[in-house]
């Protein structure tokens, strides 16, 4: 009938015009729909040939990315009024929204790295991670970031390295990124996004080795 969706040889037929009224319109729909289709088929092959391999840590890698991916989109969709950005994203096509600092930054408190390692999340402590120097509070996240939770080892450290790496091991907890590639350093972007524009984390401040002098002097007196 007349309201039936088009059918993909009538997509194809019509792929030059697809911005116009309908029913090409109706294609634009269609498409989305496969597209959004074959990027989760992909995932979850992605997700098989990891644990056919034997790769159980590389399954755990894959179904992370795969959900911080799904919290992105939704940050996107929330804030740009993006609704396609999941599908980009599972195929590996987004650029991430990088988190920049200007004069008019909305926090320019610091964190020194005392306290970012006394904010571990035990005993009523925040639960504070860093990533590229900048600390957020995950207190929200005990589902990923609470004791014994896999992602509990980076909380009161800088965990840049680990996030590019994919890898939870102490050895892997670093904020050098030395000798990472370019995939690697799009991770950790990848990563600064969803705590940067996440609705239940919160950016704390810049990360820096002590006090300032002077606000140090102020203390004391």
């Amino acid at each position: 009938s007349a309201r039936d969706p088009p059918t993909s040889s009538a997509c194809r037929a019509n792929d030059g015009a697809l911005l116009g009224s309908p029913p090409q319109g109706m294609c634009v729909v269609a498409m989305t729909k496969r597209r959004r289709s074959l990027a989760a088929a992909a995932v979850v092959g992605a997700g098989l040939a990891a644990f056919l391999g034997g790769g159980r840590d590389r399954l755990e890698l894959a179904l992370g990315r795969f959900f911080r991916d799904v919290a992105r989109s939704k940050a996107r969709r929330r804030l740009y009024g993006n609704e396609y950005a999941l599908t980009t994203m599972l195929l590996g096509q987004d650029e991430p929204v990088v988190a920049v600092d200007n004069d008019n930054s909305r926090n320019d408190a610091t964190v020194t790295r005392d306290e970012l390692a006394e904010a571990d999340g035990l005993d009523g402590a925040p639960a504070y991670l860093s990533i590229r120097g900048r600390v957020y509070d995950v207190s929200a996240g005990a589902a990923f970031y609470g004791p014994g939770k896999r992602y509990h080892a980076f909380v009161g450290k800088d965990a840049t390295r680990a996030f590019a790496l994919g890898c939870t091991a102490a050895r892997c907890i670093s904020s050098d990124t030395a000798g990472l590639t370019p995939a690697q350093l799009k991770e950790i972007d990848r990563w600064t996004e969803l705590y940067e524009t996440h609705d239940k984390y919160t950016y704390v401040g810049r990360l820096v080795d002590r006090d300032d002098p002077i606000d140090e002097l102020l203390r004391d007196l």
